[in-house]
């Protein structure tokens, strides 16, 4: 426990909440604010890409007590399943004796974050809209209008839990020596739906990330509880294979016939989805430093927004407040060192996740209908199960471990330009588990 104080957090999505949890149980006064209304009254909108829950997810949440009661709106996903056209379904697994990532739908995750938080006693201002902060003070700037009257909140330190474009942020921004960069994929998505079964039971298989690549664009379909999966249609603004190129029904029809054959019988309602909902952009962003003084710090989307390919945003924002709540533990009362330290410790860690998730893209979109990549994938599988201690996947590495980014960026170049010379041996096919590839491995690795 530290001594007492009274704290805001700005953003109630899945880390603001999260943290109010984490704030409130170390003995402080917690008030979170948002400018939406309380999702647990609003109907979700369909701009969602559901949720892959992973090792460092579930770490931040056991810690508090809270894993157990998640697990319950969690399905686990043990393998992708790849849509490849005139080919039978090719399961991938993604790690071994049952490692999963779990499906859990982020509008249901945020609502039971938000009563769990109230339940700790955190309290919660929905429809109140932050335009700025003081960050020598630690003071909230609040009101209608961004050019009206504002009322002043008075704290002793305030978190930015406010998302890519946080206006904590914004502020910090306006500092001298506050590096900042944002850039868009010109790939945006789109939500669609594959209803349950008349009985409830999924149409595909529910244990599974389902993955239609197709290079430039891709479809993938994460389960939910009711028997249904949210698909995403991930496709570039313009260009012949566009979202701008899908303009009316006869296209849209003939472009998934042409495409994706096989969910023209499970996504019923595809017409109306597709221009019902919006297309949302992607984002990478980048900032430095993350705290003012020992008053104010960002969290999560806030200080290193990243594209979803690894599915880890949420993970990467739940092992800050991991990170966070440790150096709360190491240095008691001494803000200064508490986000001195968080800073330095997480920021390389996000900069490696964010290069790691846009280069995943390209593996989910292409890459994992390659032969020649499957190939290396299996080769990697037989060594590292062969010599564990040895070799660690760069999946595993980055998902099924809590191992810095950093270091799992580092370690997976390093083990793909062995795999670029083993893939080179003469008749790798058919002698890829033979004792000359496995000491070809161990000589490179030294």
């Amino acid at each position: 426990m530290q001594t007492p104080l009274k704290i805001a957090v700005v953003g109630s999505g899945l880390v603001g909440s999260l943290l109010a949890i984490y704030l409130k149980r170390a003995g402080h006064t917690v008030h979170v604010y948002d400018r939406s209304p309380d999702i647990r009254t609003v109907e979700f909108s369909g701009r969602s890409i559901n949720l892959a829950m992973s090792h460092r997810g579930w770490r931040a949440l056991d810690d508090v007590g809270l894993g157990e009661e998640i697990r319950k709106i969690a399905i686990p996903m043990e393998k992708r399943a790849i849509h490849v056209i005139g080919e039978p379904l090719n399961f991938q697994y993604y790690g071994k004796d049952g490692e999963s990532i779990y499906s859990i739908s982020r509008g249901l995750l945020n609502r039971k974050m938000v009563t769990l938080a109230e339940e700790e006693g955190v309290k919660f201002f929905f429809e109140t809209k932050i335009w700025d902060v003081t960050l020598a003070d630690a003071t909230l700037h609040a009101g209608e209008t961004e050019r009206g009257e504002w009322k002043e909140l008075q704290y002793d330190k305030v978190f930015g839990a406010d998302g890519a474009f946080s206006r904590i942020r914004h502020r910090m921004q306006r500092q001298s020596m506050f590096n900042y960069s944002q850039q868009f994929l010109n790939t945006g998505y789109k939500e669609l739906n594959i209803p349950a079964n008349a009985d409830g039971t999924h149409k595909l298989d529910k244990n599974s990330l389902h993955i239609w690549p197709r290079n430039d664009f891709m479809l993938i379909a994460l389960p939910n509880l009711d028997g249904s999966f949210t698909c995403t249609l991930f496709m570039p603004f313009e260009g012949e294979n566009s979202f701008e190129a899908l303009k009316d029904r006869e296209t849209l029809e003939k472009f998934f016939a042409d495409y994706f054959p096989s969910t023209i019988d499970v996504i019923p309602e595809l017409v109306e989805d597709f221009f019902k909902n919006p297309t949302s952009t992607l984002v990478t962003m980048k900032c430095y430093p993350w705290t003012y003084s020992d008053k104010v710090a960002l969290i999560g989307d806030a200080c290193h927004a990243i594209v979803p390919f690894y599915g880890h945003g949420m993970n990467a924002g739940f092992e800050d407040i991991t990170i966070l709540s440790q150096l709360i533990e190491k240095y008691g009362d001494d803000w200064d060192a508490i986000f001195k330290e968080y800073q330095e410790s997480r920021k390389p860690n996000a900069d490696a996740i964010a290069e790691l998730s846009y280069r995943n893209f390209m593996e989910m979109s292409s890459k994992t209908i390659d032969d020649k990549f499957l190939l290396q994938k299996k080769i990697e599988k037989w060594f590292s199960d062969r010599h564990p201690d040895k070799w660690l996947p760069l999946y595993s590495r980055v998902t099924f471990s809590y191992r810095p980014y950093s270091e799992a960026l580092e370690i997976g170049d390093r083990q793909k330009a062995i795999m670029d010379e083993v893939m080179q041996i003469d008749g790798i096919e058919n002698k890829w588990n033979s004792p000359e590839v496995e000491q070809k491995i161990i000589e490179l690795l030294k």
